[in-house]
């Protein structure tokens, strides 16, 4: 099995290059997928965020009111923190349980949004960073989600920079580019995957698919 962390800014683009990969054979672990999951209504996840930020968080039908709590942790560094400390070992538990599922000759991409801020690049075999610049960040953001420009900057200025992700990536797709572009960078990184699999571990570091 190769272990792959598949991570980027928020807006880069990483869903869309989680979606060319699984087309390719990959088995996806995505980690905002689990972390929706383990605060679902009914769970213990979900009433220790309730315990921690109050009944407010909770929508009129006790679903979690995803962009209330987002405006409250992404402006405060300290609360950010202890919404991490509830999630996150939900995740990486969850996680955990899907590798564990997959075929021994499996490339398993674990999309992970949170890799360099919380240290997991050790975690994997090789590290792929989907690679934007920063105005496209807050362009595709504030179009397309419809953020306001201060609630996009502020959700930025809450990950990790450009250069640290760069700095732990093995692999750089750049995705400043029309779709067909992308779809033939992610064929060339999974064509390289899928060759580190078979010879049985990471090799070639930094690459980057252009």
């Amino acid at each position: 099995m190769l272990k792959v962390g598949l991570t980027g800014g928020i807006g880069a683009g990483k869903s869309e290059v989680s979606r060319l990969l699984v087309g390719h054979g990959a088995v996806l672990v995505d980690a905002d997928r689990i972390a929706r999951e383990v605060v679902a209504p009914g769970t213990d996840g979900l009433a220790a965020v309730v315990e921690a930020f109050g009944p407010d968080v909770l929508g009129a039908d006790g679903a979690l009111d995803r962009p209330k709590l987002g405006s409250i942790v992404f402006a405060d560094p300290d609360r950010l923190a202890v919404l991490n400390s509830i999630v996150h070992p939900l995740v990486g538990a969850r996680s955990r349980e899907l590798e564990d599922a997959a075929a021994p000759d499996a490339v398993v991409v674990n999309d992970v949004p949170l890799l360099t801020e919380n240290g997991l690049a050790p975690f994997y075999d090789v590290v792929v960073v989907v690679d934007v610049a920063p105005e496209t960040q807050l362009d595709r953001l504030t179009r397309f989600r419809g953020m306001s420009e201060e609630d996009a900057r502020a959700r930025m200025a809450a990950q990790a920079t450009r250069d640290e992700r760069l700095e732990i990536a093995d692999i750089v797709i750049d995705n400043d580019v029309p779709l067909d572009v992308l779809e033939r960078r992610v064929a060339q990184v999974w064509a390289d995957l899928a060759r580190r699999a078979r010879d049985g571990g990471p090799s070639s570091r930094h690459a980057s698919a252009k």
